[in-house]
């Protein structure tokens, strides 16, 4: 994931998958983290549908080998489809479990658990608990930046930010942009283009936060152009409607990252109770009800027909006999096409247009 290769990462979870079941039972210990990953990767693609019935498959497979030390690692990814469902206390509670069933592992753990309560508490607005954990934790605007701490100075980042945004003193808002800046070529250095674009994402928040849309709608665009390829969704999505007032903003950039911005909006408009997409409050604008710009193609048309049954995305690959990844692909594509970001609502929406 720090890395940025989403599409990569799950055609190796995949391929690691059909190994493993052709080996035969039982299955091998680290099939369970397999499933894990993928529903990550799925709640990261805002496809939550998905991402639960992989959470399924990894607990059901954990509890038939009376496996140990997975618990914790599904709890937090239960957590993240947690707090995309705007569950906050819900995911909180998870990684509080989680926390409690902790198994040490030679595997160095870059997203701790405490850093990942951590930004539930900022977002909850439980500052003074984000911030004591940051001095626990030693976190400092000039402290040593390493890889394996990274996940927590943007936590502490963003504490920052929203501190500033409570209290107006200029000091901490030019701080946590310092701060953002030293992640930012930490992370291009070390080639991590997953976390250079979260550190983006965040220097978009806090110089919007600043009232200066200029350098904000900068970030945010260099950050769209690194994550529209692998299609992140939830980095853009959980910043709220500071960020969809960003995206609206956008002016200039067009074809795929012209649908991607559209996108974006939508999978706002989904989670703000389905008002539509690109919709602000108070804008008197109305959602689309117009013809798709660019028609879906005989195959995605024939994925879309099955994306409205209830076969999973693995057994949509079988019943057209190719690979998940193909699906993947042509989904994406519907999604962008009709300007959703969620089966259930590309089916309403292929409804509305009288595709099914």
């Amino acid at each position: 994931m720090a890395l940025g290769r989403l599409h990569e990462s799950a055609s190796v979870y995949q391929q690691a998958l059909q190994f493993a079941v052709s080996q035969g039972e039982p299955l091998p210990a680290g099939t369970v983290d397999l499933y894990r990953g993928l529903s990550e990767l799925y709640c990261e693609w805002d496809d939550l549908d998905t991402a639960a019935h992989y959470l399924t498959t990894a607990r059901e497979l954990g509890k038939q080998a009376a496996l140990t030390g997975w618990q914790h690692r599904l709890g937090v990814a239960e957590a993240c489809r947690k707090e995309a469902q705007e569950d906050l206390e819900g995911a909180l509670a998870l990684l509080d479990e989680a926390e409690h069933l902790y198994v040490e592992s030679p595997l160095p753990n870059v997203r701790p658990i405490a850093a990942l309560k951590a930004r539930i508490w900022v977002m909850q607005g439980r500052l003074t608990e984000a911030l004591a954990w940051a001095r626990e934790r030693d976190l400092t605007v000039d402290g040593d930046l390493s890889y394996l701490r990274e996940f927590e100075f943007m936590i502490f980042a963003r504490s920052l930010i929203v501190q500033y945004q409570n209290t107006g003193t200029a000091e901490t808002i030019s701080e946590a942009l310092s701060l953002l800046q030293r992640l930012l070529q930490a992370a291009e250095a070390g080639g991590r283009m997953g976390s250079v674009i979260e550190i983006l994402v965040l220097q978009a928040y806090g110089h919007a936060a600043r009232g200066n849309t200029t350098e904000a709608l900068k970030s945010l665009e260099r950050a769209l152009t690194l994550a529209e390829p692998e299609g992140y969704i939830r980095v853009f999505v959980g910043e709220g409607s500071l960020m969809a007032e960003l995206l609206e903003r956008i002016s200039g950039p067009g074809g795929r990252l012209k649908a991607y911005v559209h996108q974006l909006l939508a999978a706002f408009g989904r989670h703000k109770d389905a008002r539509g997409p690109a919709i602000r409050p108070g804008s008197g604008q109305t959602p689309r009800t117009e013809p798709l710009v660019e028609p879906l193609s005989a195959r995605e048309l024939e994925v879309l027909k099955l994306l409205g049954t209830e076969l999973s995305g693995p057994e949509i690959a079988r019943e057209l006999v190719v690979s998940l990844s193909t699906v993947r692909t042509h989904t994406q594509a519907i999604y962008t096409k009709l300007g959703v970001n969620n089966r259930r609502t590309a089916i309403r929406r292929a409804e509305e247009l009288n595709l099914l």
